[in-house]
């Protein structure tokens, strides 16, 4: 089998064996099996997570590219060959097409092992979706022994065409908080409204007090914003509600905007409590940091990227996403680039990520696995 059908045939294995986080048994035991066909050594990392090494012949640096391996609890409605067999779990983030990426760099690579001066390590890291895996990883000293010097990641983009390749100086994702509110007031007949305390009514003025702080407590040049998603609570139509459970996410860049929203947050709480008569419970979670590029790696993947893809394929990216990424753990610990590969080519491979149609144009992954290897290569001379 050739390589480009070599990596595409591994995408679409990955793709039609999809497990959730922490649960990619399979998944971490195919890779295994590549690495071994590759005789390229490697060790399980906790229960799914996976570290293969290629030693290069002399010494030098230790570069580390990351992959993610999970799947997104999401029912797949593509009508394909390798349609997900698990029903209500689907690699909709493109996941499994990072996993064929880094493996085929990983065979180009290893052809190349007696020339590489340094090292290169290929970290397979499960749950990326819960935003823990990385966490989980990096404890364990996957960016130790031997020591990595900078890593690498890939992202497959729905919004880049096919062919072409973004890549960003600077924050590229914001940083992710999660909120947990319950309000807790007094049940009353619907219609003796004033024998109670309105958990749903403090609700829903809270949910517009929360915007206010984005428009007039944060500087404008500053990217934050707060979403509630979730609102829970009631017992019938006629009755005055007890308890509302409001669930949200803030997202921001700015450690201090971070810290200036939570305050916030926190005080119009309490002034709730007093204005509404109830009581609340706040559970504040930093799920994440904001991911920021390195600037030198970033400068020199996209002069490997021009002369790879050509200059007028590269896409220097200027605005940032407000979605997050556990990749931006690894980005503080060592320095590193996150690349999106454009896989865009018609309606049917630009659906957003985490859509029930999210496919990729395949294509597109061959030619990633070459161009991370030529950067690897370059770096490593």
């Amino acid at each position: 089998m050739d390589f480009e059908r070599k990596v595409i045939e591994n995408r679409r294995h990955i793709h039609k064996n999809p497990e959730l986080g922490g649960k990619e048994f399979k998944t971490a035991k195919f890779i295994e099996s590549k690495l071994n066909e590759l005789k390229i050594p490697y060790k399980r990392v906790g229960d799914t997570g996976v570290v293969g090494i290629i030693k290069g012949k002399f010494s030098g640096k230790t570069i580390a590219l990351r992959a993610d391996i999970d799947a997104l609890g999401v029912c797949e409605y593509n009508d394909i060959d390798y349609k997900s067999v698990n029903t209500g779990v689907m690699h909709a983030c493109g996941h499994d097409a990072h996993t064929a990426i880094m493996l085929g760099a990983a065979e180009l690579l290893n052809m190349k092992k007696n020339e590489l001066k340094g090292n290169i390590k290929f970290i397979f890291q499960p749950n990326e979706e819960n935003s823990n895996g990385a966490k989980v990883m990096i404890k364990a000293g996957v960016l130790k022994n031997p020591d990595v010097d900078f890593i690498l990641g890939t992202h497959v983009s729905p919004w880049i065409k096919s062919g072409k390749i973004g890549l960003k100086y600077g924050a590229m994702m914001s940083a992710v908080d999660q909120i947990k509110i319950e309000i807790i007031g007094a049940i009353a007949h619907g219609a003796c409204p004033h024998k109670g305390k309105d958990a749903l009514v403090a609700a829903s003025v809270f949910v517009n007090m929360a915007q206010s702080i984005i428009s007039r407590e944060i500087d404008p040049t500053e990217d934050a914003v707060i979403t509630f998603g979730k609102i829970e609570g009631g017992d019938a139509y006629n009755v005055i509600c007890k308890n509302v459970t409001l669930l949200g996410t803030v997202r921001s860049f700015n450690k201090e905007v971070r810290k200036l929203i939570k305050a916030s947050v926190i005080k119009k709480i309490k002034a709730l409590e007093i204005a509404y008569g109830v009581k609340c419970k706040v559970d504040y979670i930093p799920i994440g940091n904001a991911l920021i590029n390195t600037s030198k790696i970033t400068e020199a993947c996209i002069k490997t990227a021009k002369e790879f893809y050509g200059r007028q394929n590269v896409e220097i990216l200027q605005k940032p996403s407000m979605g997050g990424e556990d990749f931006s753990e690894y980005l503080n610990n060592v320095p590193g680039n996150f690349i999106y590969i454009g896989t865009s080519k018609d309606k049917h491979t630009s659906y957003p990520w985490h859509h029930s149609n999210f496919n990729v144009d395949e294509t597109a992954l061959p030619k990633a696995s070459k161009y991370i290897a030529y950067t690897l290569e370059s770096f490593l001379k």
